[in-house]
């Protein structure tokens, strides 16, 4: 590790975070979903072509054991697990001695905001609360009824211009930038099964639903995806039913997605269908200071 201040533990090197995150991470697969999902696929992919500020993973460790972790893909949002307001001002304190630059973080709400306040102390930066989440598992699939007509199919390398094309879009309706290349995106998909479709009974995709591989008992189920013109049909819902419930077919013990808590449509469609909330987590941009940037990338750090 390269640094050992503050008890934080920083380093770039992937295989030697999880060799020491891997057991803390997966005590409590749900709420580390997003590390878990992101470092997998970064060790499915590799690191190359991160240019000149590959990804930063940090542990905490205390008493012999991992308190709490972070990575950060550049340039995305820092992603930390959950920690009191010392920890969070010591990791705040680390990084800023670094000269480290960053646009945002995301957490659970009292880490969230208590290491947005350290930054903010430590560098100047304005710090300002811009989305907030809360995390679902799956109890009991209830899919809509009665479905749209249509069904579900496992989208293949036919749909990867459509598949790039709403991937872009998603994330303009979030509010944020792709954390990817749309292409690079649909390729990882496609090449495990990983996004599905819901067409119309003349084959016409409609919605589509993405899931996250099986890691530590778990799958995401992400994006959620119908365009503006079609909302309302009960697309999303009977897509979003199918992909989990092929999750749980796939041996996940625990189904998760995410909802925007400013969005009570998708929140309700997601609880009718059988989701129940877990936690919630708060995203924060950082402009000016030395956590230059928009702010508008991905919330949850790219996965």
């Amino acid at each position: 590790m390269t640094s050992v201040a503050y008890d934080w533990q920083l380093t770039r090197d992937l295989d030697e975070f999880l060799g020491r995150a891997t057991d803390f991470l997966r005590a409590r697969p749900a709420r580390h979903t997003v590390p878990l999902t992101v470092t997998d696929a970064l060790r499915r992919r590799g690191l190359g072509g991160w240019g000149e500020e590959p990804p930063l993973f940090g542990v905490l460790e205390r008493g012999g054991a991992v308190r709490a972790t972070f990575f950060r893909t550049p340039p995305y949002r820092l992603n930390l697990t959950a920690v009191d307001e010392r920890d969070a001002d010591a990791l705040a304190a680390l990084l800023a001695d670094l000269d480290t630059t960053l646009p945002g973080a995301t957490a659970e709400p009292d880490t969230a905001g208590a290491f947005a306040e350290a930054w903010r102390r430590r560098t100047g930066a304005t710090a300002v609360r811009d989305r907030s989440e809360r995390l679902y598992r799956l109890v009991d699939l209830t899919p809509p009824a009665p479905a749209p007509a249509g069904r579900v199919r496992v989208a293949n390398e036919t749909d990867r211009e459509l598949l790039a094309r709403w991937y872009r879009d998603f994330a303009d309706v979030i509010g944020g930038s792709a954390q990817r290349d749309g292409g690079e995106w649909a390729d990882d998909r496609i090449s495990y099964g990983g996004v599905s479709l819901w067409e119309t009974p003349d084959g016409t995709p409609v919605a589509m639903a993405g899931a996250t591989p099986l890691v530590a008992g778990q799958i995401r189920v992400a994006p959620v995806y119908t365009p503006a013109s079609l909302r309302g049909r009960g697309y999303a819902g009977a897509v979003t039913a199918e992909v989990s419930r092929a999750a749980r077919a796939a041996g996940a013990q625990e189904v998760l997605l995410f909802a925007d808590l400013a969005n009570p449509t998708s929140n309700g469609l997601y609880q009718r269908i059988g989701y129940r909330p877990v936690a919630d987590f708060a995203a924060y941009a950082f402009t000016g200071g030395r956590g230059r940037g928009s702010g508008t990338d991905g919330s949850r750090g790219g996965s």
